[in-house]
């Protein structure tokens, strides 16, 4: 899937756009958004369940 490589809001939002077009949950979209972000640099803390 062609995700774009960055740590910015931007970046992060327009992958989030293209996993729900290509028919990925909300949820899961975001998750695989946040772990590009991650592997870009970003500091983004991973979820901590209770």
């Amino acid at each position: 899937m062609p995700l774009s490589k960055g740590k910015s809001r931007e970046a992060i939002s327009k992958n989030i756009k293209t996993g729900m077009k290509e028919g990925k949950s909300q949820k899961q979209a975001v998750a695989i958004a946040l772990n590009e972000a991650r592997k870009a640099g970003a500091k983004i803390p991973k979820k901590h369940r209770k």
